[in-house]
């Protein structure tokens, strides 16, 4: 469930996205069952004008569904030999992100931890997951942002801004897709996946709900900013609960943003385990290379 209730709105944007996945097969894979999270999510502030995911060769099965965290989701069987496995998702959204009132009008941190054991669809998020279990040690780290009495949006703006500072940004498989918060705390290096966890377990250290959001960013950033960490591939950033009256409010710690107008949501769930775009298994295949490849660009109206 997204329950935002903001009272300032900001502008609308319409993008066009492109989301390409290819696997190449040394040997020919003979039966293959691949679930997917690639359909992106109408949610408030979100639209889904068009959206056709391609699939080749094409499949003998495809199921279409919604998964427990309210993400589309879809499974396809391949049995016919191949060599090669392409995806392609093209979409019209258009974003329209409303603003989160002003942090001094948000509410103590310690009373939304207690508001969101109230609420079950909140609850679940404050509780420990596989990649963002959180411990003693990133307790402490969130406890300089999150002081006795302070409202949860101030907190939550340090947190986000000290994460991006305290952390290096490095791909080329320094981690993967299962490097947990812990294991980040320690290295402080990674992508916005591992971002992503470190902040939701120290949210969640504090009794605090946290979610992962997957999704994309904006290729080419707006005129007069730097481009973004994570543009050109799929983004990952963290959802956090400021009460029944505001709802889910999004930070890229990524990139030290407040989330407006530049992401386009996919999924979301407790980590990445939860919304992983395409997992599954496969008879045959040998070795096998991967090239993905997306483009979230505004169209021009």
């Amino acid at each position: 469930m997204d329950n935002r209730r903001f009272s300032r709105e900001s502008g609308m944007t319409l993008y066009r996205l492109h989301h390409t996945t290819v696997y190449e097969y040394a040997e020919p894979v003979v039966l293959g069952t691949h679930y997917m999270h690639l359909l992106p999510r109408a949610r408030a502030g979100q639209t889904i004008r068009e959206a056709l995911l391609e699939i080749s060769p094409a499949p003998e099965t495809r199921r279409d569904e919604i998964d427990y965290f309210g993400n589309p989701t879809t499974t396809v069987a391949l049995t016919g030999a191949h060599k090669q496995f392409a995806v392609s998702l093209s979409a019209t959204v258009e974003v329209s992100q409303a603003a989160p009132p002003p942090p001094e009008e948000t509410l103590r941190w310690e009373a939304i931890a207690a508001k969101a054991l109230l609420d079950p669809d909140v609850a679940e998020y404050c509780l420990p997951s596989p990649l963002a279990t959180p411990h003693n040690e990133i307790a402490d780290y969130t406890a300089v942002s999150f002081l006795p009495g302070r409202k949860m949006l101030t907190a939550l703006l340090e947190l986000n801004q000290r994460i991006f500072s305290d952390m290096t940004y490095r791909g080329g498989g320094v981690t993967n897709n299962s490097t947990t918060a812990a294991h980040i705390f320690v290295t402080r290096t990674g992508v916005c996946q591992d971002y992503a966890h470190f902040m939701i377990a120290c949210l969640r250290a504090l009794g605090l709900p946290g979610r992962y959001v997957s999704g994309y960013l904006r290729t080419s950033p707006p005129p007069g900013q730097t481009r973004r960490r994570g543009a050109d591939q799929s983004h990952a950033w963290v959802s956090s609960w400021l009460g029944p009256d505001v709802g889910w409010v999004d930070f890229d710690p990524t990139n030290n943003l407040l989330v407006a107008d530049e992401h386009v949501t996919l999924a979301w769930g407790r980590d990445f385990a939860d919304v992983s775009p395409l997992r599954g298994i496969i008879l045959g295949g040998g070795r096998h290379s991967l090239k993905v490849g997306v483009d979230l660009e505004p169209v021009l109206t």
